[in-house]
């Protein structure tokens, strides 16, 4: 393998997966082609093609990207929350929290999920995905609920799909009504309840989770 070569797809694959999201974030996903995210990120279709084999597998590395940056953020913001902030409020405030890229995420992946709607197999791909990050959700959900003295009575898989159909349906409602409602409004208000109505204190003889 010529040097450089292992620095040098890492940056490429980067720089293509950033050119596509503004590109499909502007024009739509169907009317983006791979000629346009090429030309955005300055590297040849022969570039393209050594890291993604179609626009459909570039749309699920990105997804993939996307869902990993969302966790860590969550991660890092359960770290740095006090102590004394470890109440359902205080989680709720961590989901309520939007970031300024998501609408154009947002926008892209609403266009993708139409489109697998549609198409069998894109759906089929795309569910995988789906499961992957949800399986996180419900994972870090369990794991923050326990640290505020909690735990799920219902499935946490379920609940994990309840919390994503929420968010996508306010953040739809929020952008185009941002003033009436502001992204993570709906979160702040009415998560609260529902994490208390669906959760109970943890039993004193439970153990814990496995290490």
């Amino acid at each position: 393998m010529p040097k450089g070569v292992t620095g040098r797809r890492p940056r490429t694959r980067a720089a293509l997966l950033k050119a596509a999201l503004e590109t499909f974030a502007e024009q739509g996903y169907h009317a983006s082609s791979i000629e346009q995210i090429c030309e955005r990120a300055g590297f040849t279709r022969g570039a393209f093609y050594s890291n993604f084999s179609s626009k459909d597998e570039l749309f699920l590395a990105l997804f993939d990207e996307h869902s990993e940056r969302t966790v860590a953020r969550l991660a890092a913001a359960v770290d740095e929350l006090p102590a004394e902030d470890f109440t359902l409020a205080g989680l709720a405030g961590l989901a309520a929290r939007i970031e300024p890229d998501e609408r154009d995420w947002y926008l892209v992946t609403t266009e993708f999920t139409l489109y697998a709607i549609r198409d069998r197999q894109a759906a089929w791909v795309l569910a995988r995905h789906d499961a992957r990050l949800r399986a996180e959700i419900a994972r870090g959900l369990r794991s923050v609920l326990r640290r505020a003295g909690r735990e799920l009575t219902v499935d946490a898989d379920r609940f994990a799909r309840l919390l994503v159909a929420w968010r996508e349906g306010g953040l739809a409602q929020s952008y185009v009504e941002p003033e009436e409602l502001p992204p993570g409004a709906l979160e702040k208000e009415f998560l609260p309840p529902l994490l208390a109505a669906l959760t109970e204190p943890v039993s004193r003889t439970d153990p814990g989770p496995t290490p």
